[in-house]
């Protein structure tokens, strides 16, 4: 397969995906929910299970958010388009890491988390042809560990709320990008 066509190829998928809008909307709101958690008086591991709960519900919201954006899930005539999920499967990798900080040192776990769902954003950047996604995918990795470093563990809600934060501008972002491809 030729450049000229991959960039074809990328470039409706961006148009009809809309750069993934409905799950960077959707993964803010999880986010929000998450913040909401670790506001509570909670100990951190189980504020850390209620995080892996509250996370259920991306699949119906980023449903929801397609059905009101008008994105397609699936382009059958797009080749590259299966590596999208390919891409968020490769996150899955780390929960083995996430479990170990869950057991460990779960006063770290929202942190871990976010650091992950930061860093698998780094990929879309190329699937999308997107910078927004790789900019967003390091500030919100950097950014929760510098939270993490410089707060008390009271305040600790500010990681997840940091990454709601940097998601609803990752989703404005890509979605004034998505108008502006779909103009041209």
């Amino acid at each position: 397969m030729k450049h000229l066509e991959i960039e074809r190829l990328k470039k409706e998928l961006s148009i009809k995906a809309k750069n993934g809008v409905d799950f960077i909307l959707a993964a803010s709101i999880i986010w929000i929910g998450i913040t909401f958690i670790w506001t509570l008086s909670n100990s951190a591991y189980n504020k850390s299970i209620f995080t892996f709960i509250v996370g259920g519900p991306l699949l119906p919201l980023a449903y929801i958010f397609s059905k009101v954006f008008k994105t397609q899930w699936k382009i059958k005539e797009n080749p590259i388009q299966p590596l999208g999920l390919w891409l968020n499967f490769a996150q899955l990798f780390y929960f083995p890491f996430l479990i170990l900080i869950l057991i460990k040192s779960p006063e770290y776990f929202v942190t871990t988390y976010a650091i992950i769902t930061g860093a698998h954003l780094f990929p879309y950047a190329w699937f999308y042809n997107e910078k927004s996604y790789a900019i967003i995918a390091g500030i919100i990795s950097i950014g929760a560990l510098l939270i993490q470093l410089n707060t008390s563990p009271s305040t600790i809600y500010y990681v997840p709320l940091f990454t709601a934060v940097m998601l609803l501008i990752l989703a404005i972002s890509i979605y004034k990008s998505y108008l502006k491809k779909n103009r041209s």
